[in-house]
């Protein structure tokens, strides 16, 4: 048997498949003999016998060939095991990897592509929020001196507003310059 045989796909299937079939018919075969051997000495009587003594000795010899049988079976049952485990483990890992893989990235990319939009949404409320002139609630207590006590003649109406303040902006693009190697 060629050892480098059992590594691909096709040379396992045939190992399994021999050792499986043979384990089936050798299942099958002690099960036959248990029979005939359990009812060939129930009809032997050995002398000293009592009433039930024949029956209870083929049980116990029978019982020892109905144990290689289901022996035989779990070695068919482990066969095929011992396939699906292969394929399931060494030749589909690749593939299932990738898939793996792949998933995680698209995971990954969602993941991103939500936070930037909630960043976005998050600046662009801050931004209406800075550029909306507030309007006092009524029954709320004043946040700074009420027209009347400010004096028309006020030096602070002279000034000139910080830059950026000639214009409302929209977006929060507008408070950063524009780089050059962005």
């Amino acid at each position: 048997m060629d050892i480098n045989a059992l590594f691909t796909d096709e040379g396992l299937r045939n190992f399994t498949a021999t050792v499986r079939d043979q384990h089936v018919r050798d299942a099958q075969q002690y099960g036959q003999i248990a029979d005939i051997v359990r009812r060939r000495l129930e009809q032997t009587p050995i002398d000293g016998d009592r009433w039930l003594s024949k029956r209870l000795r083929a049980w116990k010899v029978a019982r020892q060939l109905k144990a290689m049988q289901k022996a035989s079976g779990e070695a068919a049952s482990k066969a095929e095991a011992l396939y699906a485990t292969y394929v399931n483990e060494v030749l589909e890992l690749p593939q299932r990897r990738a898939t793996a893989e792949a998933k995680r990235l698209e995971r990954k990319n969602g993941r991103q592509a939500a936070v930037g939009a909630a960043v976005a949404g998050s600046l662009n409320r801050t931004v209406t929020a800075l550029n909306t002139p507030q309007e006092q609630p009524t029954g709320q207590v004043p946040q700074a001196r009420p027209a009347e006590f400010v004096a028309p003649e006020s030096p602070f109406g002279q000034w000139p507003m910080a830059a950026g303040g000639e214009r409302p902006t929209s977006t929060i693009n507008d408070y950063f310059a524009k780089g050059e190697g962005q």
